[in-house]
């Protein structure tokens, strides 16, 4: 299995009152880790994943579209100092969309390693002046392709 991993902090903010990660604080969390794996830093200096080949700036020339959200809540995660490892990997790569597959882990180094939150999310590549959806590029498909494996099965399908 090849999968990006994704070390994500987590934020006061991100608690409900339960104590623990709200389910609207997930969406984020994962949103975070997303950007950090495939958009490009404006920085060129920082370091980057090899994955990271999609323009993220304002003007560029490419948008994208959160076509499908789904995600299945295993454990409530408590505040946590050390950052969740989020594992991502890529479950379909279609002609203008992808699927981006996510496992929530516990901070790497915990034993025994706790899987809190599985989720997918569709993403579809939009060409900015048209608002049409654009072919996934060969640069794009390159450094994806060595990302796919099976996507997830959610429990109750």
């Amino acid at each position: 299995m090849t999968r990006l991993h994704v070390p994500t902090r987590l934020r006061w903010s991100d608690l409900d009152a339960y104590g623990h990660v709200n389910n609207a604080a997930m969406l984020r969390l994962l949103e975070e880790a997303r950007i950090d794996a495939f958009w490009s830093r404006d920085d060129p200096s920082a370091e980057a994943m090899a994955t990271a080949v999609l323009d993220g700036r304002t003007d560029s020339q490419t948008m994208t579209l959160i076509a499908r959200q789904e995600l299945e809540y295993l454990l409530p995660i408590p505040y946590l100092r050390s950052p969740l490892d989020i594992q991502l990997w890529i479950g379909r790569l279609g002609g203008a969309s992808l699927e981006v597959c996510y496992e929530v882990w516990s901070p790497v180094g915990v034993a025994p390693a706790q899987l809190f939150t599985r989720a997918s999310t569709t993403i579809v590549l939009v060409d900015a002046d048209t608002d049409r959806p654009r072919r996934i590029s060969d640069v794009e498909r390159a450094a994806w392709t060595p990302f796919v494996e099976e996507p997830l099965t959610f429990r109750r399908h």
